[in-house]
Formats: C-alpha cells, structure tokens, sequence
C-alpha cells in the first residue's frame, strides 16, 4: 500500500511513494512507453518532489506492460511529419527546452541526491536507454534488451546516452553501439556492465523493490555524498576528487547516522539510519 500518490498530471506516467521508495512508471504501453510531452513533464515534476522529499530517500524508474522505453514516439514523429513537425517554435527555442528536458529528466536522476535505480521489464531504445543509463543502477528480465536505436532513425542521439555508456563501458563499445545500434540482450548487457543484476521476469519488481528499500533505509547523508564523490570520480581532476572525499568524510563523521552505526556495530546489531 502507498503512502502517498504524487499527482504526475498525467496517466501518461505514475507516481508513488512507499516505505521511503518513490516508484516511477512509464505509462504508455500501447506505445511501448514512447516518450510524450506529458510524460517528460510528469517525470520532471516527480524527481523535483523526490529531489527534496523527506518520505523519499530512492527512485525506482519502471515502464507497464511489459517495455521500459521505446524512447522517441517515432510513430509520432512520422505523423507529424518529421521530429517537431511543423511546430511554430523557432529553432533556437526548441534547442533550449531539450537541454532543459534533458537536464531535467537524464541529468536529475544521475546528480539527484538520493540512489536511482531503473528496472527494465522488457526494451529500452534510443532516449529510454538513455534515461536507464542516467541512473546509479539497472536491473532487467531476460526479456530485456537494449539499443541505442538513433542510427536507424537517423538521429545523433539525446538525453546523454553517449556520456552515460562512454563512462559505463568505454569510449570504443559506446561507438560501436552507437553506430550500429545492435540489439544488446541482458546476458551481454550484464557482461559488459549494462545492467547491475538481471532478475527472472515473474520477481524483477519485488526483487529490485528491495533494493530500493534497502537503500532508502540506509545513511541517506553518507549516500549523498557517496553519489557526488562517484561522479566525480569519473568526471573530476584526481586531486579534487581527494580533497572532495576528505572533506564529505569528515562531514558524514559528525552525523547520527554515522554514531548510531558504529554503536551498532559494536552491539553486533543492524543499524537504524534517521538520515541525520
């Protein structure tokens, strides 16, 4: 049972939030999860109320019936005549509300505060690929597959897929996937780092649901630093990424969570974290 529904504006994607753990779906299964403007609109609304909620302390991204994302409503696309169709918006203009989708969206779930985890109950392709890949950790079905999909619809590429799986597998897989847009399924995704975990299809959300609570439960200041010091980690220079971990160190040593761990520890007992 929830704890609470945040209202997403749109049956296009739900919202809500249990035991610390505000579970995201994508709701548009007829057309695999396709993005639409009110979906982009419903999930950035539902990471800013998870960006500072105190009930919330994980995300868990999913899609209904049985896809993740398709990514771009191609379809869509072809009824309207091309992307943006003949939309009255200038050119300069639309290139500014993608970055900000994109920055809202991709880049909220990989700099969010809190851990984000995606699980992929079938396809991810082309911009749903690359909001999978924005997160801390993906689990998928054996139905899963993955593909970067922009080649065959004669597209670059957005929400930082390239900058995601360059830094997840490296700069000369990322091309190739990219290039080619070959189906990846979770055996091979798993080898290369894709995904965390692949879980049977019947167990994907109760078993990635733990997690979540698992980490919703956990040191909520230390996982906030922890999050910053990985990023940057693979973006940052060596000698600030020390200084950066030194620092939060020290900051996560004054916290009750970090007393009440170690009194834990010495009583031979789980701790319990209040995120303070």
């Amino acid at each position: 049972m929830s704890d609470r529904i945040f209202d997403t504006g749109t049956d296009d994607i739900h919202a809500e939030v249990s035991q610390g753990v505000m579970t995201i779906t994508l709701n548009r299964p007829e057309r695999r999860n396709a993005m639409s403007s009110a979906m982009l609109k419903g999930l950035v609304a539902s990471l800013a109320d998870a960006e500072t909620a105190g009930d919330v302390g994980a995300v868990l991204l999913t899609g209904a019936g049985g896809a993740f994302c398709a990514g771009g409503d191609v379809k869509g696309m072809a009824e309207a005549g091309g992307e943006g169709g003949d939309s009255p918006v200038q050119y300069d203009a639309r290139v500014h509300l993608q970055r900000r989708d994109q920055r809202d969206t991709a880049g909220k779930l990989y700099e969010l505060p809190k851990p984000t985890i995606a699980a992929l109950p079938g396809p991810a392709a082309g911009a749903g690929l690359s909001i999978a890949l924005s997160c801390d950790l993906r689990y998928a079905s054996p139905n899963a597959i993955m593909t970067t999909a922009f080649a065959r619809v004669g597209f670059s590429g957005d929400y930082g897929g390239t900058y995601f799986m360059s830094r997840l597998i490296g700069s000369a897989k990322a091309r190739e996937l990219y290039f080619l847009s070959e189906k990846v399924d979770m055996q091979e995704a798993e080898r290369l780092g894709l995904v965390n975990g692949v879980f049977p299809e019947e167990s994907l959300h109760d078993e990635v649901t733990s997690i979540a609570q698992r980490l919703a439960q956990g040191p909520t200041v230390a996982y906030r630093y922890m999050k910053e010091n990985l990023n940057r980690a693979v973006n940052g220079e060596m000698g600030e990424c020390l200084d950066m971990e030194a620092a939060h160190h020290i900051h996560c040593g004054k916290t009750e969570d970090h007393k009440e761990a170690v009194k834990a520890f010495v009583d031979k007992r789980e701790p319990t974290f209040s995120g303070r």
